[in-house]
């Protein structure tokens, strides 16, 4: 009952001070391309992250308090600066900033002073997650998985990764929180680097860890609307900014043991562990989605004309992500002869969750364009075009229906690829492996083109940056219960495997 009523109080300290320091965020005197950016992180990145905690941060860049510094405000600024290049009026702002190169300039300067600089801080620690999660989408994948692990390290080393309310120094109220947030957020972002990366996650959650628990829930009922996006006839919507990133992190629980039983780069699972951790990880995964509010869930067949908040796209992406993840092992060879019936099971579950993936992403944007699509939704296009891909290895016919939604997937990620060139190595997975096909059907036809065509499913489209959904005919009376499997395309997947569930295969060397 103590501990109850403890809790109470410090909610509702943290609550009525997370509120003060929001109203006294309207009466900010910084220069307008700073705030600029600063609200654009609020809007499209913060929401789905949870690096930093808003009031404090807010409070102490006001106060020159412990959880603000000059290298945290920089680093913010530098990420946006991906965001926001493209939003009308930015340009001029940022001119004064070296187009915003500036900021990044600053920040990695002042980076290796301040962790030479004794016992390490938070604002430190959020500072390396940005950079990892900025030079990822750059492709400087040896920079970003360098930040990553020094983030967590640092976040080890001073006990974030600890429960705060059981340690023999006193912590406040807010310090709790923040570290619980801190914490939740490295393992959530420990997952995906691992994931785009192809290694071994390092956080593992345990009884001794942070509870996923905020007691500041000021953010659930925030006004979301698009930042940047001219989009006069989107509806205010309340952004669930905690239930979002609360489920997030449960559901990236589930891709750890994903990762370790079944993408696991140093040990290979034996078959009844694979076959295991499909059963037990399935049985979580549909579990999870059962429980998943409805102000969350996107139900692909009743999709409105409003596209919900981004960090809400992103949630819904990331669950068809990890369902595929789950079930494509059991497509290939190894397990296609013994699966027997139930392999049809897997394929459909991989069938529905990409094709769900691709409308879901459709749709964001449609609504609010290519040039706020965080890696991680394209990290889901490109797994849901390693469905297509089997569909299209195992007909061997480049004008089937699964040939067009890889189509799409590819022109997606090749308008993308400008902003998050890592995705150039993902396409070139693609491109690679429908290279056989494409010979294969054009070896019966003569030519005598002077030059090699260009297959056009490398070519891009057009960037869109229409703020009005218009529904996919090709979408509107799909029935994702009931997705036919070809006995010969069932038959033909025995003899293909999956291409690299990391976007980074491309770099490897060989033999490694």
């Amino acid at each position: 009952m103590k501990s109850s009523a403890a809790n109470d109080g410090g909610k509702e300290r943290l609550v009525n001070n997370a509120w003060t320091e929001r109203a006294f965020e309207k009466l900010s005197n910084l220069p307008e391309a700073v705030q600029w950016l600063l609200d654009s992180h609020w809007v499209w990145v913060q929401p789905l992250f949870n690096f930093i905690y808003r009031p404090a941060f807010t409070r102490d860049l006001k106060t020159n308090g412990p959880y603000c510094s000059i290298l945290l405000l920089n680093a913010i600024l530098s990420h946006s600066v991906r965001w926001c290049k493209a939003d009308p009026g930015l340009a001029s702002m940022l001119a004064p900033f070296e187009d915003g190169a500036y900021f990044g300039r600053l920040v990695r300067a002042g980076l290796m002073d301040a962790v030479q600089d004794g016992p390490t801080s938070i604002p430190t620690i959020q500072t390396l997650l940005l950079l990892s999660a900025q030079e990822c989408g750059r492709g400087n994948l040896t920079q970003a998985w360098l930040y990553s692990g020094m983030a967590f390290r640092l976040a080890e080393d001073i006990g974030v990764v600890f429960d705060g309310r059981k340690y023999g120094v006193q912590l406040s109220t807010e310090d709790i929180e923040i570290r619980n947030r801190l914490f939740w957020s490295c393992y959530f972002w420990d997952k995906l680097i691992a994931l785009y990366l192809g290694r071994l996650p390092t956080l593992q959650h345990s009884k001794a860890s942070p509870p996923r628990i905020m007691l500041d829930d000021t953010a659930e009922i925030d006004t979301w609307l698009p930042h940047g996006v001219n989009a006069p006839n989107y509806l205010p919507m309340q952004a669930h900014s905690i239930s979002c990133f609360i489920r997030i992190c449960a559901l990236s629980e589930i891709l750890n043991a994903v990762l370790i039983t079944l993408y696991n780069p140093v040990e290979q699972s034996t078959r009844a562990q694979v076959a295991n951790c499909v059963q037990v990880q399935g049985s979580a995964l549909a579990e999870w989605h059962n429980a998943l509010p409805e102000f969350l869930e996107i139900v692909v067949p009743l999709m409105d004309a409003q596209c919900p908040p981004s960090h809400i796209v992103t949630l819904n992406c990331l669950y068809h992500t990890v369902n595929i993840l789950l079930h494509r092992p059991m497509l290939t060879s190894h397990y296609v002869e013994t699966e027997g019936p139930s392999h049809g099971d897997h394929l459909r579950h991989c069938l529905v969750s990409a094709t769900a993936v691709i409308k879901i992403f459709d749709w964001a944007v449609r609504s609010f364009g290519d040039g706020h699509v965080v890696l991680s939704q394209a990290y889901a296009v490109y797994t849901a075009a390693s469905i297509f891909l089997l569909q299209v290895q195992a007909t061997k016919d480049l004008t089937c229906t699964g040939m067009e939604s890889l189509r799409y997937c590819t022109s997606a990620l090749e308008r993308l690829k400008s902003t998050s060139p890592v995705l150039g190595s993902a396409l070139q997975l693609i491109y690679n492996a429908l290279q056989p096909i494409e010979v294969l059907s054009h070896s019966s036809e003569a030519t005598n083109a002077a030059e090699p065509e260009i297959p056009y499913w490398t070519v891009p489209g057009e960037p869109i940056s229409e703020t009005s959904y218009v529904p996919d005919a090709h979408f509107a009376d799909f029935d994702f219960s009931n997705i036919e499997i070809t006995q010969e395309m069932f038959d033909a997947l025995s003899g293909i495997e999956p291409i690299s569930a990391n976007v980074n295969a491309g770099f490897l060397m060989d033999g490694i």
